[in-house]
């Protein structure tokens, strides 16, 4: 009987949270029509990501879940807060994303794994605890990247950047010059030293632009040094850097001089 009225309360709960998410997916720029918000919301929002949610308040590792705050393909980023009522940026993996199996040269070749997941959702699972890892792995190397808060299934909580509801913009978006050109090889050869990393995905595009300094984030794809294609990550993670830089006027180091000072 007690088994029973609890099932109900954790349905009630998760319809409450789905309710709330829609009416926030509505209000979202990165949606338009009503028939796109259901799809969306069904492929991110799954029973098994709403038990997740309900388990991840559960233990505290997060207070409540409010609108999206950027979308793509694999991934959409929620604005939370903490149970202090601190700002997190969460970040949930679609599980009906096709692209991760053709992720799978990322993951492969990480001895931290071991065996690859046989399934799609197993494959999901672990490329979200790899992201946990690689931001706990840069931040000790003194990286500047999210602080990893906790994780669980297809979630990631992490430390959220910009001012909310609204997320820092990128350097694809912003302003950049000198200070930030020099940042961006420090970091790469930061990486690859002190990390044992290399971002693998690197571009404008995951880099944000704050008053603090810059900040690498989408840490997914990052593998180790050791990982047996990571030079080849690495020359090109430096040339889509130098090629954004030339494009706004600034920097003359050709990717292979920059690769000679970071490999050194």
């Amino acid at each position: 009987m007690n088994d029973s009225r609890m099932r109900v309360v954790d349905a009630d709960e998760s319809g409450k949270i789905r309710e709330r998410l829609l009416r926030f997916e509505r209000e979202s720029r990165y949606l338009r029509r009503d028939s796109d918000e259901r799809k969306v919301l069904e492929e991110v929002f799954d029973r098994s990501t709403m038990l997740a949610v309900e388990e991840l308040i559960a233990r505290k590792d997060l207070g409540e879940l409010h609108g999206v705050v950027r979308a793509g393909k694999e991934a959409r980023v929620y604005l939370g807060e903490d149970r202090a009522g601190g700002a997190v940026a969460v970040k949930i993996y679609l599980m009906s994303a096709s692209d991760f199996r053709k992720r799978m040269g990322y993951i492969a070749g990480d001895r931290r794994f071991g065996k690859l997941p046989a399934g799609s959702r197993e494959t999901i699972y672990l490329w979200t605890r790899k992201e946990f890892k690689n931001l706990q792995l840069a931040q000790g190397a003194g990286v500047r990247v999210p602080t990893p808060v906790s994780f669980l299934k297809n979630i990631l909580i992490m430390e959220y950047i910009g001012t909310p509801p609204d997320p820092a913009p990128t350097f694809s978006e912003a302003e950049v010059g000198e200070e930030e050109y020099r940042w961006t090889f420090k970091t790469i050869g930061a990486l690859w030293k002190g990390a044992g990393l290399v971002h693998a995905d690197l571009s404008e595009f995951n880099v944000f632009k704050t008053g603090g300094g810059p900040v690498l984030f989408d840490m997914g794809s990052a593998v180790l040094s050791s990982h047996p294609q990571a030079q080849g990550f690495l020359k090109r993670d430096v040339s889509n850097m130098v090629r954004f830089f030339r494009k706004r006027g600034i920097g003359e180091t050709e990717a292979d001089e920059w690769m000679k000072e970071i490999s050194r």
